[in-house]
This record gives structure tokens, C-alpha cells and sequence, in this order.
């Protein structure tokens, strides 16, 4: 039986666990953040070090095609999406926003792959400030978590099917 339904919580053990990171560039200060704080917690949890890959691309809407790569690789039970939007005065910030976003969870429903999206969209520099550091946090704790739950799914789903 899975842990959610013997009713225990989170499994935030990441030692087993390889995690792929893809950090958009654009707002630099702010993603080196984001990536630090959630390298940081990934450590925290147990993931080696060896165990963590990361590859920058220009921006959030290019965090997608990188997130494919290296799903189609097979080789990571979970990926992390790291960037920043901040809104301008057109129309370019809903676009990216949107955009990145249903992409990103199009490829975690597409490879059911656990990807946490920690690409952060804010009104401006101080709230992405504010947020940076905590999202980066909470991207490593959803991508161990998610890949654990998913992990253990499979064991109990190959458990029933050799009980047929």
C-alpha cells in the first residue's frame, strides 16, 4: 500500500534520488538564488551531489525544450524549473508566464516525470526578491517528494501485478 493511502505524509528522503535542474538565465540575480537555495535543500535531503544535473538556457520560455532533453534521457527521477518573470508594461509578461508554464506541466503529464515548477512571476524585483530563496526551497522538497510518491507507485504497481 502506498504511503497517502496508509495516511503517512511526505517522503522527503532524496538519497536514492537523481534530480535535474534547468535555470533560465534572464534575471540572473534571481535565479542563481533560486538554483542555490534549491541545490542547498536537495543536499539537505539526502540527494548526492553527483546526483544533481543543471544546464542553464537563455529564458523561461526556453526551460521547456531543455526539460525535454533531459526527461527523454531517462535518467532523472525528477526535474526542477527555475526561473523568473517579471511584468513589464506589455503583453510579453502574460505570454511567457502562460506559455512556460502549461509547457511545463505538459511535459510532466507527457513523460510522467515530477517537474516542480519554480519558475516565479512577479509585479516586480522586491517580491521576486522576497520569494526567491523559499521557492528554490520548495522546488527541491516537491521534486523529492513527487518522484518518491511516483517511485513508490511503480514498486506497489509491479507488487500487485505479481500477485495476478
Amino acid at each position: 500500500m502506498l504511503n497517502a493511502e496508509k495516511g503517512q505524509g511526505q517522503n522527503l528522503n532524496g538519497a536514492d534520488l537523481k534530480i535535474g535542474i534547468v535555470q533560465a538565465r534572464f534575471n540572473e540575480s534571481i535565479t542563481n538564488t533560486l538554483l542555490n537555495a534549491c541545490r542547498d535543500e536537495l543536499l539537505a535531503l539526502g540527494v548526492k551531489s553527483e546526483n544533481i544535473g543543471h544546464v542553464t538556457v537563455p529564458g523561461a520560455l526556453e526551460v521547456p525544450v531543455a526539460l525535454q532533453a533531459l526527461a527523454e534521457t531517462d535518467e532523472y527521477d525528477a526535474l526542477v524549473a527555475l526561473g523568473c518573470i517579471i511584468r513589464g508594461e506589455t503583453y510579453h509578461f502574460e505570454l511567457v508566464a502562460n506559455e512556460s508554464g502549461a509547457a511545463v506541466t505538459r511535459l510532466a503529464l507527457d513523460y510522467r516525470l515530477p517537474i516542480a515548477n519554480a519558475i516565479i512571476t512577479t509585479e516586480n524585483i522586491e517580491q521576486a526578491i522576497a520569494r526567491q530563496v523559499e521557492k528554490g526551497r520548495d522546488a527541491a522538497r516537491v521534486a523529492v517528494e513527487m518522484a518518491n510518491l511516483l517511485n513508490a507507485y511503480d514498486h506497489y504497481a509491479d507488487d500487485s501485478d505479481d500477485h495476478e
